[in-house]
């Protein structure tokens, strides 16, 4: 009979960051770099920080908490949860939640001193209801410019400003805008967003405004208002397109070779046989798959975006760029690392998906997306560290 032994210890966080066969490592001084970064660029205005998604994959409680000792103390989240969760490590920050406030989330929200950004007629029915209960509470307003997301439109947002039978408990402390085109500075929509939302901070008077997340706040001066909103730039990745990317890598993701395998010329690869190799190749299987977000369509043979941009993602190893071979499956990818050196690539080897050698934007243009996708796509499987380097 085979009895399960007492475990003798328990693995510490290094242990098992050592051993995880996914991992990814998140610079917190590059972080708070390129927030102090974007503050500096964000001029007279204030700038706050972006946290929604996980804080975009990092982590909301350790990236979060290394945004407030950088000194941001405005903080944007998607839902009230997050909001929650921040609130912990922010104490005496503002903190806006973007997805705004619903029936049944009340309590959420003054417990943990949240401000609801109202986005639509019915949430702002529903919040001039609930101040009618509970009192004053400020919140936010957005407006929409041309976007045609979420927002009032401007025309009622004017009439709501000069409404003077408005009740006096609703005291919005912000009134914001986003910009749809932000990233593209030759875009003439961003000056026809910037007129529309001037109108309506002018008719907000002594309310504070917002434009600009992080694209917009490489638009100049005129676009940043009050208050600014980086996000993307203050995790590493591109804001503006045809810009070269001055902010500093903040992720790290990797994954651990699990068999290097010899394949002979005329053997296939991976999932449908797409990859017939033309040579005798050494492949290295990694335990990274898109179920961890490492997206299908980077795949190097197989999948529809490579008759459009023919060649797949790379990995990083041994000092050598490697290209994914065949079709990336749910938990593992295939290598081919036979240009590099052998023996120096081995089992329990890791193999750097994005990062510093291989820029997460580099890896989303391979995979037909963008860096927003590439970072709030890691999944769960990731063992995180943190860690603080300087440049």
């Amino acid at each position: 009979m085979w009895i399960m032994s007492e475990p003798t210890e328990l693995y510490d966080e290094e242990d098992a960051f050592e051993s995880a066969g996914l991992r990814l490592s998140v610079d917190l001084s590059a972080l708070a770099d390129n927030w102090r970064d974007m503050a500096r660029r964000s001029g007279r205005a204030r700038a706050s920080a972006v946290v929604k998604a996980d804080a975009y994959g990092m982590g909301i409680e350790d990236a979060g908490e290394a945004l407030y000792l950088a000194g941001a103390r405005d903080f944007f989240v998607a839902t009230a949860d997050e909001g929650a969760t921040l609130r912990l490590f922010a104490p005496d920050a503002r903190i806006f939640v973007l997805a705004g406030i619903w029936p049944g989330l009340e309590r959420r929200f003054f417990d943990n001193d949240l401000v609801p950004v109202v986005s639509s007629e019915e949430q702002l029915a529903f919040w001039m209801g609930t101040l009618s209960n509970y009192g004053d509470y400020p919140c936010a307003l957005h407006v929409d410019t041309g976007f045609n997301r979420l927002g009032l439109d401007t025309a009622d947002a004017l009439l709501l400003a000069s409404d003077v039978s408005r009740p006096a408990s609703f005291s919005p402390v912000l009134v914001m805008s986003h910009l749809a085109c932000g990233d593209d500075p030759s875009s003439a929509m961003n000056r026809q967003q910037l007129e529309s939302f001037q109108e309506v901070s002018a008719a907000f008077e002594g309310i504070e405004s917002s434009l600009a997340a992080s694209a917009g706040i490489f638009l100049g001066p005129e676009y940043h208002f009050d208050l600014t909103r980086p996000g993307i730039a203050v995790y590493g990745a591109e804001a503006v397109k045809g810009m070269p990317n001055l902010m500093r890598p903040v992720a790290t993701a990797e994954a651990r070779v699990v068999q290097v395998r010899t394949v002979r010329a005329g053997g296939t690869v991976s999932y449908g046989g797409t990859l017939c190799l033309d040579r005798d190749s050494r492949l290295a299987i990694v335990s990274a798959g898109y179920a961890d977000g490492y997206l299908r369509s980077l795949s190097g043979a197989g999948v529809p975006l490579r008759q459009a941009v023919t060649e797949g993602a790379c990995g990083f190893i041994a000092g050598h760029k490697v290209p994914v071979a065949g079709r990336i499956t749910m938990d593992l990818t295939i290598f081919d690392v036979t240009d590099v050196p052998e023996g120096l690539v081995r089992a329990g080897d890791y193999v750097e998906l994005f990062g510093n050698n291989i820029l997460v934007d580099d890896a989303a243009r391979a995979a037909g997306t963008i860096g927003y996708e590439m970072l709030t796509s890691v999944g769960l499987r990731h063992e995180r560290r943190y860690v603080e380097t300087e440049e």
